[in-house]
């Protein structure tokens, strides 16, 4: 990533505060209770897609949190049957060019939107700033929609991803890294994803805005829908639990 003046970064800010995270549910004082139980259309993602990369990073401490994420007791990935299927048809288009799938994240329970929550309040803890969020204060996270008190990932049909080249056996390069929080992570930061133009900047090359637009290209074409402020996030259009915030763990089912 480059380096951004003050200039440029506080002019960012307007465009930066209207994300409003992961989710389009309730909010906190209109939110019910969690769904402890895990449905049984809930499905591993390697079951359905048995190409698809796992690299789950709040199994691991390589996040911007720093350490293993509450909830994540196995390193795999859950989704509804439903979303996991459409996803199984995006991998199939992608593999025709050449690629797979690699997941960051997909089904996330509410525990793990807490831990969120919690780590973003204590302003001390900034372990992982150079990685994730050089850029930007940690006390205006929430501010700019960075960390929220429900996700939609906890509905089960959202997923987190990039493309894993198989000719050269490498990720793709898409310009920027997952849950990098900055401008640089919105689909439109280098072009405009409607069209899928590219605007020469100094941000993205016009072949990093090309792979994002493949990724996303292929996911819209299966009944997915983007999220305006991170390249790598996709929920399924006609989700099964659009009301139902889960709080099982991440475990094979």
């Amino acid at each position: 990533m480059k380096n951004f003046t003050l200039y440029f970064l506080a002019a960012l800010t307007l465009c930066l505060s209207a994300c409003k995270e992961r989710t389009t549910g309730p909010t906190a004082t209109q939110a019910s209770e969690p769904a402890m139980t895990r449905p049984a259309d809930f499905v591993s993602i390697t079951d359905v897609i048995p190409d698809a990369i796992l690299e789950i990073r709040y199994y691991s401490t390589y996040n911007f949190v720093g350490t293993r994420i509450d909830g994540y007791l196995q390193p795999t990935a859950l989704l509804t049957r439903q979303a996991a299927d459409s996803l199984r048809r995006v991998s199939d288009e992608l593999k025709s060019m050449g690629y797979r799938i690699k997941i960051y994240d997909a089904y996330r329970p509410q525990c793990a939107v807490d831990h969120f929550v919690r780590w973003g309040k204590d302003l001390e803890d900034t372990l992982m700033r150079a990685c994730f969020y050089p850029q930007v204060s940690k006390a205006d996270l929430f501010r700019l929609g960075y960390i929220a008190e429900q996700s939609g990932h906890s509905r089960g049909s959202t997923v987190d991803l990039t493309l894993f080249d198989m000719h050269t056996g490498k990720e793709v390069d898409m310009g920027g890294t997952f849950d990098w929080f900055g401008h640089e992570s919105h689909p439109d930061c280098g072009g405009t994803p409607e069209t899928g133009l590219y605007r020469k900047n100094d941000t993205l090359t016009a072949t990093q805005f090309a792979n994002r637009m493949t990724l996303r290209n292929a996911m819209l074409h299966h009944g997915f829908k983007p999220y305006d402020c991170e390249w790598w996030h996709f929920t399924l259009k006609n989700e099964p639990y659009p009301d139902t915030y889960f709080d099982f763990p991440v475990q094979e089912p």
